[in-house]
């Protein structure tokens, strides 16, 4: 039988039949594909950390243990065991959430995480307000100015931003604007006379600061993150202005950009009225992806800063041969 002798109505819920089927299909191999990634990147972690030069049961009991608590250290660590029943013990366990205890802390890990997750979610947060205020911008402007001095100047701001690794410009902002112009305050969340007179509520030190009511503290905070955040958004401006530069020049070669300059448009309007408004879809994608190497690539800068996040936590992890942590922050 053909289409033209089925009724609409079964064609359409055919049709709709189909279109769920395709998207739980999609989902069904989003998820899988997900699931290998992670198994493939905690496989990955698991076995480096497993050959680093440090050994575990020392960090965890220190160099003047004796040789039998050594023993039963290992044992209960299960590093007598092969490396991939390790790692499917330590995989099943993950499954169920269990992340281990961390040596530094004496904690689960899991707790240590979402202790320490509030401080890097702040600051990727501020660095991609920063992003988004200037390169957006800065992608407009060199977009529609292709070719010209203005456009050369800021691929030159994106392209150093992008090329230089964020803590040698950590370093260098903490000499110049704190060493030597005193401008801004040194390393760390906030200074020591505020920090234990904040309770954290949220883990967010300006909201809390907020809601403690402690206006003075508010501001320690406030500027204890510009510096780290300007740096880390300089980076972030880098990739959105070369992003949005590129989609600025495909889209003023469309149609609709002529249309509206032949009614008479500004340029102004037809950079802000009608090429962001076209570049909404993939600017938000961008966006997105900006944000998640900001959340994941916090780790310099939040080490040069002495920044109590998922980076420092996972810095110092390292250090103490704290493979639980580090396989956690991971």
């Amino acid at each position: 039988m053909s289409d033209t002798h089925i009724p609409s109505h079964i064609q359409e819920r055919h049709q709709l039949i189909w279109w769920r089927s395709a998207a739980l299909g999609a989902w069904v191999g989003a998820g899988l594909a997900m699931a290998a990634t992670l198994v493939g990147l905690a496989a990955v972690t698991f076995i480096i950390g497993r050959f680093l030069p440090t050994d575990p049961v020392l960090a965890a009991i220190g160099d003047h243990a004796t040789a039998e608590l050594y023993d039963q250290i290992r044992l209960a660590m299960g590093l007598d065991k092969p490396i991939l029943m390790q790692f499917w013990t330590y995989l099943t366990r993950l499954i169920q959430g269990d992340f281990g205890q961390s040596i530094m802390t004496g904690q689960p890990v899991l707790r240590d995480l979402l202790a320490f997750f509030p401080a890097t979610f702040e600051l990727a947060t501020a660095a991609l307000l920063i992003g988004i205020v200037l390169g957006v911008p800065l992608g407009l402007i060199a977009g529609h100015a292709q070719g010209r001095v203005s456009d050369h100047i800021i691929r030159v701001f994106a392209l150093t931003g992008y090329s230089v690794p964020v803590f040698w410009f950590g370093l260098v902002g903490l000499v110049l604007f704190y060493v030597t112009l005193d401008l801004l305050p040194g390393p760390g969340r906030i200074d020591v006379a505020y920090e234990y007179a904040i309770e954290p509520k949220t883990g967010l030190i300006l909201v809390d600061t907020l809601l403690a009511g402690d206006i003075e503290a508010f501001r320690d905070a406030l500027a204890h993150l510009v510096l780290p955040a300007s740096i880390l958004g300089y980076y972030c401006v880098s990739y959105i202005t070369r992003m949005v530069r590129s989609f600025t020049i495909d889209s003023l070669h469309q149609e609709f950009i002529v249309t509206a300059r032949i009614k008479g448009a500004s340029e102004a309007r037809v950079l802000w009225a009608h090429v962001l408004p076209a570049i909404s879809g993939p600017l938000i994608m961008v966006l997105a992806l900006s944000y998640a190497s900001l959340l994941e690539g916090a780790v310099l800068t939040e080490t040069v800063f002495a920044w109590p996040g998922l980076g420092l936590y996972i810095t110092n992890a390292l250090f103490n041969a704290d493979l639980n942590a580090v396989l956690g922050g991971t």
